[in-house]
């Protein structure tokens, strides 16, 4: 019932993540990070989703397979969007890890982390739906 909100581990210049008032070029690189990164994933998806559209719509039903493989392929890039959303908040803030261990006076560790993790399951989450797009026209083929 009392649980503090899971973002209030994180801090910037002393201030949790919510109460925080960014300087102008804070939040240039915030805004910069959010079109590069989240937009990107968030178009990529609407794309597949429109391309799997495109086919189901105008091909026969011969090629449903591949218009489901596009949108299944778009829900999951969005869920990958999602993802980074959330891990892009940690990569602007400074989680506070406790001094001692037991949760008492904490202190401020600056820790980098890179995307790895996303662009990691959106490799193989891509190398998948074209190794069965290839399957899938090879079967159309035969």
């Amino acid at each position: 019932m009392f649980q503090p909100h899971p973002e209030d581990h994180l801090h910037l210049r002393m201030h949790r993540a919510r109460s925080v008032v960014l300087t102008n070029d804070e939040l240039v690189e915030i805004r910069a990070a959010q079109r590069t990164f989240e937009g990107a994933y968030m178009r990529t998806a609407l794309s597949q989703f429109s391309f799997a559209l495109i086919i189901l719509k105008i091909f026969t039903s011969e090629f449903y397979a591949i218009g489901a493989l596009f949108s299944c392929y778009g829900a999951a890039v969005l869920l990958v969007a999602i993802y980074r959303r959330h891990q892009g908040n940690r990569q602007f803030f400074i989680a506070a890890t406790p001094k001692d261990g037991s949760g008492g006076s904490s202190e401020v560790t600056k820790k980098f982390r890179t995307s790895g993790n996303s662009v990691l399951l959106l490799t193989m989450l891509s190398l998948s739906a074209y190794i069965t797009l290839i399957v899938l026209t090879w079967r159309l083929s035969t």
